[in-house]
């Protein structure tokens, strides 16, 4: 009996959690191990579903490096990486539609019908949804003159088209989202999954972007995980060289989304089974949130 009690000091102690965010949408950004381990995937579904049955508007925009690096290694395709970014030619660009688009984002629409949730796979090429256009990388220094490195179909995003993500959500449905963009040609991008997330937050007037990643959150110089950076804490941050590695990018779009109105951005651990629940429906939640 005691154990049933909790259970419903639980449930009470979530419902102005739940009353805040009842009709608004929360974007989550898919990936790292919470996409590999079984547990986590099905907890992970959980998570989503209950939110739309309880009245939040889930959007899941997800990533698939590993798997697009399996794909090209079994196809004897060289992988190349400048500045982190994949080097995307022609030959490369198809390996990754096929494997964002016809694999890594049905395998997680089935994950969540099969759990009980209605979902909608899309790319950016779903009704116009993401236009992009290519990405340009200019490496800066004081010793000579800027860099600028050809990436290829690496793109970034320039424009959302939101109609057919409200439309699905009218309609019950969760919109899962590959990061594959198109720009007015027809020429297909291949386009980070953190900056999508982000673009989609602002155009849907998210009231959340939440990033999957394989750590705690952010770490002070202790290694300490920091609870809540203000954006221009974050701006130092990453200028001061505390925030290194895929740690930067990451602070970036979360920047750009609280910067694009977005109430609040965070980077939370997807090795920590319930992680969405666990930011959305606790006071201290368990990763960094970034505030205006």
């Amino acid at each position: 009996m005691e154990r049933e009690i909790m259970k419903a000091q639980l449930l009470i102690e979530s419902l102005p959690y739940i009353k805040e965010f009842f009709g608004e949408t929360v974007v989550i950004k898919y990936g790292g191990n919470a996409m590999i381990d079984e547990p986590l995937k099905r907890a992970f579904a959980l998570n989503v579903i209950l939110l739309k049955y309880i009245g939040v508007n889930p959007v899941v925009v997800h990533g698939g490096g590993p798997q697009i690096q399996k794909m090209l290694s079994a196809l004897n395709i060289d992988s190349q990486f400048k500045s982190g970014y994949r080097v995307t030619d022609e030959a490369t660009m198809d390996v990754v539609e096929m494997v964002l688009v016809g694999q890594v984002n049905k395998q997680i629409v089935n994950l969540l019908n099969l759990n009980g949730g209605k979902a909608v796979g899309l790319s950016g090429k779903d009704g116009m949804l993401i236009k992009a256009e290519k990405k340009e990388l200019v490496i800066e220094s004081e010793a000579k003159a800027p860099e600028i490195i050809d990436l290829g179909k690496v793109g970034e995003v320039t424009e959302v088209n939101t109609t057919l993500i409200h439309s699905l959500q009218r309609d019950g449905f969760i919109p899962v989202i590959a990061p594959v963009g198109v720009d007015d040609a027809g020429n297909t991008y291949n386009i980070n999954a953190d900056s999508v997330a982000s673009a989609v937050a602002v155009a849907m007037n998210a009231k959340r972007l939440h990033l999957l990643t394989d750590v705690s959150g952010f770490l002070d110089h202790d290694k300490k995980l920091i609870s809540t950076m203000t954006c221009s804490e974050a701006s130092e941050a990453i200028d001061s060289g505390l925030a290194t590695g895929g740690m930067i990018p990451k602070l970036t779009c979360c920047l750009e989304a609280v910067h694009g109105g977005v109430e609040k951005a965070h980077i939370i651990d997807g090795r920590v089974e319930n992680c969405v629940l666990l930011e959305l429906f606790t006071k201290n939640g368990i990763g960094t949130e970034i505030i205006s």
